[in-house]
């Protein structure tokens, strides 16, 4: 079973332009209660360290490009998103990395619901046990 869960979404455009439409509970698998994206990220700098226990997220690169480690305690799996027109699921209960960001990344997260300090696991050891 792979951890990397992919969502391709449509392209539509002409010569004016392109357009991707993302749509809640049909182009992802929930509804969207939040949305936040990372930008201006120095060189080095490493981000999330952390999984959630109820949380859902979809993380489209809307520019650049930046690497994912995902983690499910028994399984790792990386990959780089540099597409503006595929998300990535991180799913309930994946600890997941970011980092090697482009200078012009720009990454969009999709959330299933609301900022909720107490949903966040972020210490590794803690992520292990709570897993087991």
């Amino acid at each position: 079973m792979s951890l990397l869960n992919f969502y391709d979404f449509n392209v539509l455009g002409d010569s004016r332009g392109a357009l991707v439409s993302i749509e809640a509970e049909r182009s992802i698998p929930f509804e969207i209660r939040r949305v936040y994206y990372i930008f201006g990220t120095q060189k080095g700098v490493a981000r999330g360290f952390h999984a959630h226990k109820e949380l859902q997220q979809v993380a489209v690169c809307l520019a650049g490009s930046c690497k994912f480690l995902m983690d499910d305690g028994k399984h790792k799996e990386e990959t780089v998103l540099d597409s503006n027109s595929q998300g990535l699921l991180i799913d309930v209960m994946q600890w997941h990395e970011m980092y090697d960001f482009s200078e012009d990344c720009i990454l969009m997260v999709l959330a299933s619901d609301h900022y909720d300090e107490s949903d966040y696991i972020r210490s590794y050891d803690e992520f292990l046990r709570e897993i087991k």
